[in-house]
């Protein structure tokens, strides 16, 4: 599966996914990553992307052709013999072709909430994802009369740009690929899992005070276990 980054910031990603599983995947390719700099499709010399916004509003927006042409890579990338153009609706591109249709996804906090079920989704169909992230005041809206856009939220908060919501849909997803976890039953969501979790050893002193691991996980007993474990998630609820 392949995920294409069209970011003003590459290197925002470099250290998180050459860590850990992430890097595991890549590595073993399980996952590709691309970037697209919509910079290098800037038409001046001082590559500049960002101005003014009409309307009078603060800050800076990031211009509409840049990320339009980056995102026409990202899709030549995907399939280069198999870009059409639909005609006479609204203009909007897609990638066909050996089954393979390329998802643009639109980072906003506007945007639908990503949960694990989207996660799943994506995983499942194994399609290209295009992830747009924004910085400063936003990109031109008109890139979505462009291109047909998922618009996705990673949650109800505004964040200084898309790097981070786009590294949290690349974790997300990639953890349900088969063999990225290394083990089917691996995602703590497919089991039964309280916020509370302990380890070796089973007491240890603090400032005079003893703490010991819940006794009813030293006891072996499954199913007490299990009750356990959805006793601490309702009270959570």
């Amino acid at each position: 599966m392949t995920f294409h980054i069209v970011t003003l910031f590459p290197d925002a990603f470099r250290s998180y996914l050459g860590e850990s599983i992430l890097k595991r995947a890549i590595e073993d390719k399980k996952i590709v990553v691309k970037f697209y700099n919509p910079r290098d499709f800037a038409d001046n010399k001082y590559k500049r992307i960002d101005r003014a916004p009409y309307g009078g509003r603060p800050g800076m927006v990031i211009q509409a052709l840049p990320v339009i042409k980056a995102i026409e890579d990202a899709l030549e990338t995907c399939n280069a013999k198999h870009v059409t153009r639909r005609k006479k609706e609204k203009n909007k591109l897609r990638v066909t072709g050996y089954g393979l249709q390329a998802k643009i996804i639109w980072l906003s906090p506007n945007g639908n909430q990503f949960t694990n079920t989207i996660a799943r989704k994506f995983a499942s169909k194994k399609q290209d994802l295009i992830i747009i992230c924004g910085r400063y005041e936003g990109i031109d809206a008109r890139v979505k009369k462009v291109f047909k856009v998922q618009e996705i939220s990673v949650g109800p908060f505004v964040l200084t740009g898309g790097e981070l919501p786009a590294m949290v849909m690349i974790d997300s997803i990639a953890r349900q690929i088969p063999g990225v976890l290394g083990d089917e039953s691996s995602p703590e969501e497919n089991r039964i899992a309280s916020s509370d979790v302990f380890t070796r050893p089973e007491v240890f002193k603090y400032k005079g005070r003893s703490h010991r691991v819940p006794k009813v996980l030293l006891s072996g007993h499954r199913q007490k276990i299990e009750n356990w474990k959805l006793e601490k998630i309702k009270k959570l609820d």
